[in-house]
């Protein structure tokens, strides 16, 4: 037989001759029978697949001849077998099954479709069996998708399958197996065939398929279901007009066709089949005028009466569309419909959504103010309100482009730049010291320009020049609140030698032409204002052109350094007291600018920390021009303030809650031993530069280190000869008031050899200068002087010094404001010396106010005061009265003299009138003043009124009230008196100066001692729901607070439990509704103060997480507050360097990193 099967069949010539040679061509294994049987089963096979059937692979297998009947049987049962699972593939669409293995010699696998499509990516079986297919004699190849060679085919006897070598790269990708290749099934029951059921258990895992029966809880009445049907609006209920009958009715009879009337016909209703209100309205008629205008129910009324509101304010901004105040009063009228039961209600349940949701309210008001905003342009009101709305919506990054596209449009409107910075100054996300820092000079530096006219586009608005130095200002006290001191401090210098000592050549350029003038003057190393040697910008461009400065060498007399503090006194405490102890003592020393000193040879490089050197690019920017002469005093006494000197001066209204930092306004030293002659210093909650105290450290005036002293001292000796006699009056008068403050704080703590020193050094003071010529007359230093001596104890030298004023004043009597006070400070002084012994001291006290009426000097007190005089003085008074109050509705700036004039007269004649007849009698004229002013009378702005002088006769009122509340407590503390009279003073002062701290104080004080809290409580809410200021909510929480002190001081006796008295109901949670109702205000959320008193006060409660997220709330709102940083220090110790570096991402100053406070603990 031929190798080659396909000439198989053609005959070979016989006895060839080369038969022989060719022998290794011959096939002896190969049979023609083979390849004919094998072409009859492919033909067989590709039948069913052109039919559509799946194709299958059946390696198949020759059976031997003698094969046995049982192996027959078996061969028919697999064949049924494999007909019936045809028939479950053809009906699941194909869908891959795996055949369960049977016996040895039938058992197998058959793929399907499935099978095939995933043969190219998926190949799961190492070994395929192949499958005994009942064929006579005769062996065959796989002619399937992998076709088998016959010589792989084993011998007839044995098993034939073939193994897959190729790897599949599926089994190193996945974890498991293809979920086509996994049978599905289900099982019933939880037995397993196979086991024993008394030895053996299969623990089947997955949910069990018993359902439990839902547990249904019984609602209570505060589930939220249930509070909400309380907000459902009842149904009316109307009386029956029958008259009710005695006994009840065993039935409600129904009216019948037969009671009925008949109707009446007419020829508009011929049939009788129209109401009477169809007929009406055929005739052209309504109904009538009470039927139309009282609907069924109350909701029908309320809804109507909303209705014709909202079409009110429809048509008047049709009619008005350019009243700015009409679109804003419908805005806030949103508020009132969104409180009405479904005005807008599609569906009954629909009422409570729409009643309760923010968004819809949100969405309306944005509608509206887009409508206004289209028919006004320019309007910048709308355009605020609008992105004060939006911020519930907008990202802060698209909030931001929209506010610098508002400020590009509007660059001359300083009350938007105002909120501009504010907004920017509170996102934590992009907050930095020196973004906000720069963004105040760009603020500044544009608003110059505007200013100078150089940006032709945009006008200068009115009060631009005020609203300027107001944002100067707030960023001085953001630079000091941040810890940049030095900067803060650096900016008021330069201000000053830009503003007073500019020269002459450079007054007609543009700020910003006199801006880089002024910068080599900076960078030359001259001494500024507060430094020693200092002689101003226009001294030194003189001696510039001239040729420079002749070089002296000073003497090193009191050049001697003062012994540095010592930073770490005790190493064993835990690191963070370490921390907080050194960071706040370099920041009492370090709030001054480093300057080399020439005559130490030092230079720049020589600074330990260089951020203590403030270069011109710091402050460049900020620098403007005040060309108004009360802003430039202001510059002044706010920088006396700013140091620490009580100047009177008090930031303006737009940043005073944002410098407002410490609790102060709580806490007033000697007002409760001595209501009439207490010294207010006006501390207002802002402190001082350097003061980075805890919270609840009483604030007294310490003074600064000796170069501070000196820093302070050369900026009055510097200012002082830029002013006229009255303002260099006002400025000596602070100096010397700063000096007392100090032997006041002696006087605290009983430091006698400080006291000693202190009091020698300020009386020095104080005679130097009167000696100055046109100091010889001011009653004002006078005064202050004699209540010196009086302080330290020498009243006999302090009557002298009061004596020899009041016998200078020759015939003023009481015109002059000064000399009434002078004479009243005196007479008070006499009052509260003995308040006690009621004769002499009083005999003294009228004597003094006697005499102020009349016209020769002042006589010595010589004894008890006639009753004529005290006649003729008590007429002078009730004239001298008369002609004030009728001269003090003049509206010109003279008036402010003469309202200072009814002030201090005012005063002198209720104290008279209280040492001559009594307490009622001073009670008539405050009665009479405040019936007169009370017209004129407008709300103050934020803060005590403690200015040099009142600007309006609201001024004139407060200043009156609050020396009639001291009146009423020093005779309450002398005599016996009703709580009444002076609590319905402070409720009505209150009411019109909701700003004034001296008033919430004294109130808070007296409402204290009442065991009823329930009108102090409805007092507050009725302030805070109508007072813009945020003093009601601080003393609201406060008053809370000192409640809860009183009934923890009552319940807690040397440390044991005990029954109270007082219950503590509520007291916790209601101060925390308070805080948080005072932060969500309009000034709460930016105040430093509110934040540190919450977080204060959680902390004493012991709830650290709770705190925690107080703190970081905080610092959403106040990233820049250093202070808010050291309390967490203080608070959360284990949080101590993730403070730090927190502090060190915003730029915030710290003084004492971590790793220098390790070199320091080391050593």
């Amino acid at each position: 037989m031929a190798l080659f099967p396909a000439f198989a069949g053609v005959s070979e010539p016989p006895d060839s001759g080369s038969r022989k040679e060719l022998d290794w061509l011959s096939n002896p294994s190969f049979c023609v029978g083979t390849i004919t049987s094998l072409s009859q089963q492919t033909e067989e096979t590709t039948a069913p697949v052109s039919e559509g059937s799946p194709p299958t692979r059946s390696p198949l297998k020759s059976e031997p001849s003698d094969e046995s009947d049982a192996n027959t049987k078996l061969k028919q049962t697999s064949r049924k077998k494999k007909k019936e699972k045809k028939k479950k593939r053809k009906h699941q669409h194909h869908k891959k099954t795996r055949r369960k293995h049977g016996q040895s010699d039938s058992s197998g696998s058959e793929p399907d479709t499935g099978a095939e499509k995933d043969s190219s990516s998926r190949s799961r079986d190492s070994k395929k069996e192949s499958e005994r297919f009942p064929q006579e004699n005769t062996a065959v190849a796989d002619v399937g998708p992998r076709f088998v060679w016959l010589e792989d085919i084993q011998p007839l006897t044995g098993e034939t399958f073939r193994t897959d070598k190729k790897p599949d790269p599926a089994n190193w990708e996945y974890k498991s197996l293809y979920r086509g290749d996994i049978a599905r099934y289900k099982r019933k029951g939880d037995s397993c065939l196979g086991i024993n059921p008394k030895k053996q258990r299969v623990s089947w895992e997955g949910p069990s398929a018993e359902r439990k029966p839902p547990r249904r809880h019984v609602e209570r009445y505060f589930t939220k279901k249930n509070v909400g049907l309380m907000s459902v609006d009842g149904v009316a209920v109307s009386s029956s007009p029958g008259a009710l009958a005695s006994e009840p009715l065993s039935f409600i009879p129904v009216k019948g066709s037969d009671d009925v009337a008949p109707p009446v016909t007419t020829w508009l209703n011929p049939l009788g089949i129209y109401d009477q209100s169809t007929t009406q309205w055929l005739q052209g008629q309504g109904p009538a005028e009470q039927e139309s205008k009282q609907p069924d129910s109350q909701p029908d009324r309320e809804n109507a009466l909303l209705k014709a509101k909202v079409e009110e304010f429809n048509r008047r901004v049709r009619e008005n569309p350019r009243d700015i105040q009409l679109w804003m009063a419908f805005v806030a009228f949103q508020d009132e419909v969104m409180k009405s039961p479904g005005l807008y209600a599609i569906e009954e349940g629909e009422q409570e959504k729409r009643k309760r949701s923010l968004k819809l309210v949100l969405e309306k008001k944005l509608a509206i103010l887009e409508r206004a905003i289209e028919s006004n342009q320019s309007s910048v009101d709308l355009k605020l309100a609008k992105l004060k709305l939006c911020a519930e919506f907008w990202e802060p990054s698209t909030l931001l482009k929209e506010w610098q596209k508002l400020i590009f449009l509007h660059p001359n409107n300083t009350a938007l730049w105002q909120k501009y910075l504010l907004f920017c100054q509170s996102q934590f996300s992009t907050f930095s010291v020196s973004k906000i820092h720069s963004l105040y000079g760009k603020c500044l530096s544009t608003l110059s320009a505007v200013k100078d006219g150089s940006i032709l586009s945009h006008p200068e608005l009115p009060g631009t020049e005020e609203a300027m130095f107001a944002l100067f200002l707030q960023q001085c006290h953001f630079l000091r609140q941040a810890g940049h001191s030095e900067k803060a401090v650096a900016l008021f210098q330069a201000m000053v030698d830009f503003t007073f000592f500019k020269p002459d050549s450079v007054k007609e350029l543009p700020t910003r032409g006199q801006v880089e003038f002024f910068e080599p003057f900076w960078d030359s190393g001259e001494p500024r204002a507060g430094e020693k040697g200092a002689r101003g910008w226009r001294a030194w461009m003189h001696q510039q052109e001239r040729g420079g400065w002749v070089v002296i060498s000073p003497d090193d007399e009191d050049d001697e350094p003062e012994d540095d503090d010592q930073e770490i006194r005790d190493k064993t405490l835990p690191r963070w007291q370490i921390w907080l102890a050194a960071e706040r003592s370099r920041d009492r020393r370090h709030w001054r600018p480093w300057r080399p000193e020439k005559t130490k040879k030092q230079t720049e490089d020589d600074c330990e920390d260089p951020e203590r050197q403030v270069l011109f690019d710091d402050i460049g920017q900020s620098l403007i021009r005040l060309s108004s002469a009360e802003l430039q005093f202001g510059l002044i006494a706010a920088f006396l303030q700013f140091l620490g000197v009580p100047s009177g001066f008090s930031p303006p209204a737009s940043c005073f809650y944002l410098a407002m930092d410490e609790d102060s306004i709580f806490s007033d030293g000697l007002h409760d031993k001595k209501p009439l002659t207490s010294l207010s210093l006006s501390f207002s909650g802002v402190s001082c530069v350097g003061r980075m105290d805890r919270l609840g450290c009483r604030r007294w005036t310490r003074g600064h280190d000796r170069e501070g002293e000196d820093f302070i001292r050369n900026i009055f000796h510097l200012v002082m000869p830029l002013f006229s006699v009255k303002e260099r009056s006002q400025l000596c008068f602070s100096w010397l008031q700063y000096e007392i403050a100090k032997v006041i704080w002696c006087v605290h703590t009983k430091n006698k050899k400080r006291l000693k020193s202190q009091g020698k050094n300020c009386k020095k003071l104080a005679k130097n200068l009167l000696k100055e010529p046109e100091n010889r007359n001011n009653f004002c230093l006078w005064k202050q002087y004699a209540h010196l001596e009086w302080l330290l104890g020498n009243t006999d030298d302090a009557r002298k010094v009061f004596d020899t004023a009041l016998s200078m004043a020759g015939s003023k009597e009481l015109k002059d404001c000064e000399l009434c006070e002078l004479s009243l400070l005196y007479a008070e002084l006499e009052v509260e010396l003995l308040p006690d012994v009621r004769g002499a001291a009083t005999a003294r006290a009228v004597h003094i106010l006697t005499r102020l009426t009349e016209n020769g000097p002042c006589g010595a007190y010589t004894g008890q005061v006639l009753a004529v005089h005290i006649l003729k003085a008590r007429k002078a008074y009730e004239h001298a009265l008369q002609d004030c109050l009728g001269d003090s509705h003049v509206s010109d700036p003279a008036a402010t003299d003469a309202l200072n004039r009814l002030i201090s007269l005012v005063k002198c004649f209720m104290l008279f009138q209280y040492l001559t007849i009594g307490i009622d009698a001073a009670l008539r004229i405050y009665e009479q003043v405040s019936a007169k002013l009370k017209g004129s009378v407008s709300p103050e702005g934020p803060g005590p009124e403690d200015s040099a002088g009142p600007r309006s006769p609201s001024g004139v009122l407060e200043a009156v009230t609050l020396m009639h509340t001291s009146l009423l407590r020093f005779h309450m503390k002398v005599s016996t008196y009703p709580l009444a009279p002076l609590r319905l003073v402070l409720s009505e002062a209150l009411k019109l100066y909701p700003g004034n701290q001296v008033l919430w104080r004294l109130y808070v004080q007296i409402q204290s001692k009442s065991h009823s809290a329930s009108k102090t409580r409805r007092f507050f809410d009725a302030i805070t729901r109508s007072a813009k200021p945020l003093e009601p909510w601080l003393f609201a929480i406060e008053a809370e607070k000192m409640r809860k002190r009183l009934v923890e001081t009552v319940q807690r006796v040397d440390g044991r439990e005990v029954h109270a008295t007082i219950p503590e109901t509520g007291l916790t949670h209601r101060i925390k509704a308070l805080f948080e109702n005072a932060i969500r205000s309009d000034n709460g959320s930016q105040c430093p103060l509110l934040w540190r008193m919450y977080l204060n006060f959680l902390v004493s409660l012991g709830n650290k997480e709770r705190s925690k997220g107080v703190f970081y709330k905080a610092l959403q709102n106040c990233p820049w507050a250093k202070v808010l940083y050291m309390d967490a220090v203080e608070y959360f110790p284990g949080e101590m360097q993730e403070i730090l570096d927190l502090m060190t991402e915003k730029e915030l100053r710290v003084r004492l990193p971590v790793e220098e406070l390790e070199l320091l603990l080391e050593d």
